[in-house]
């Protein structure tokens, strides 16, 4: 537990001091409601009668690990508005990510967010890549307690280079940051890409394509 808090308390005190990409909220709070239409918005959600706000508006536990028994050994517990409501107008979230034994955050991004990452457990092979037309690689292994950054909109990735189970937790710039994964983006997309077109684009063999586009798709 103490870990737990240690973790939260660097990623609030962390975001405390940074600007928000999200716009700055004009009340102390706004806690999400659904709208009974359903309308369709930009931006935000609609709010509760702040005095109707309870505790339970501002709080999601995570302390159950993540199931990690899927093809990529990882997995991300997403703490954003829809967790919890009271994160609406404030410009954050955070997540909770679990690694099995040589398990990875794939090669994604997050449009709308930056990203600080706390390692807890065990030992994270981590990095970003810069935009065009440099793209250098940005990479440092991450022992418990250590942290790093993810620049808004960079592709991204984790990787637990360790033999045993490792644990980190992220802050997000955003209430809603979004994530892209690049192959899932790429290959996996509904309806398909033109295998012609990616072929090009990659420098690959055009059967090559079409066995990722195979294979993403049918792990959707």
């Amino acid at each position: 537990m103490k870990s737990f808090l240690l973790a939260f308390v660097l990623l609030a005190l962390a975001s405390s001091f940074a600007s928000a990409f999200d716009p700055s909220p004009l009340q102390d709070f706004c806690v999400a409601i659904d709208e009974p239409k359903n309308a369709v918005f930009v931006n935000g959600k609609f709010c509760k009668d702040p005095k109707l706000a309870k505790a339970g508006d501002f709080y999601f536990s995570v302390k159950m690990p993540g199931d990690t028994n899927n093809p990529v050994g990882s997995n991300v517990s997403a703490v954003n508005v829809d967790k919890i409501p009271g994160l609406n107008t404030l410009g954050i979230s955070a997540a909770r990510i679990d690694f099995a034994p040589y398990g990875q955050n794939p090669p994604h991004t997050h449009p709308r967010a930056t990203e600080i990452l706390v390692v807890l457990e065990g030992t994270l092979l981590v990095g970003f890549v810069t935009s065009n037309p440099n793209n250098t690689l940005i990479s440092k292994v991450l022992n418990k307690g250590d942290v790093f950054v993810f620049p808004i909109g960079l592709v991204h990735f984790q990787f637990n280079i360790g033999k045993t189970n490792a644990l980190a937790f992220a802050g997000l710039s955003s209430q809603n940051p979004g994530v892209i994964t690049i192959a899932d983006a790429v290959f996996g997309s509904n309806p398909p890409i033109n295998p012609d077109f990616l072929a090009k684009a990659f420098m690959l063999d055009v059967k090559v394509v079409k066995d990722l586009q195979a294979k993403f798709q049918m792990d959707d």
